[in-house]
């Protein structure tokens, strides 16, 4: 299997993994959807709409090399032609698989994950600064 693929189902059994166009919508309207996924075998209408929704939502996004039905293989739920990473880590983890295979392509997109990867991981190390305020 795909070491892609394998992301996208770890992805999946943690619940960061959006699957078909109305669950990427939502993830999109949350603001949770770090990196939307097409699959290369998806119809033009449907690429535009993911691409547009992407933009509109904030995201970053991509067309994958991978089919509809390998995607379906992954999550479980049949051929979904539109996919969102709801973590930016493993956002990146996909996304610099892909650029080790066709840097021209994906490499771009993946360095833009890797660089928000690293602020995202050191802000949650940070500890919180100022005074904290107690409740009484």
């Amino acid at each position: 299997m795909d070491n892609n693929l394998q992301i996208l189902g770890i992805a999946r059994k943690a619940g960061l993994l959006a699957v078909g166009a109305e669950d990427v919508s939502k993830a999109l309207r949350t603001g949770k959807a770090e990196l939307v996924i097409s699959a290369c075998d998806a119809s033009e209408n449907a690429l535009r709409r993911a691409r547009k929704s992407a933009e509109y939502g904030g995201s970053l996004y991509t067309v994958a090399p991978h089919k509809s039905f390998e995607l379906g293989s992954i999550t479980g739920r049949g051929s979904p032609g539109t996919l969102a990473i709801l973590d930016t880590g493993l956002a990146a983890r996909f996304m610099r698989g892909l650029a080790e295979t066709d840097p021209e392509s994906y490499g771009g997109t993946a360095e833009l994950l890797m660089k928000k990867a690293r602020v995202s991981a050191e802000q949650k190390r940070r500890p919180l600064s100022g005074k904290r305020r107690t409740v009484q």
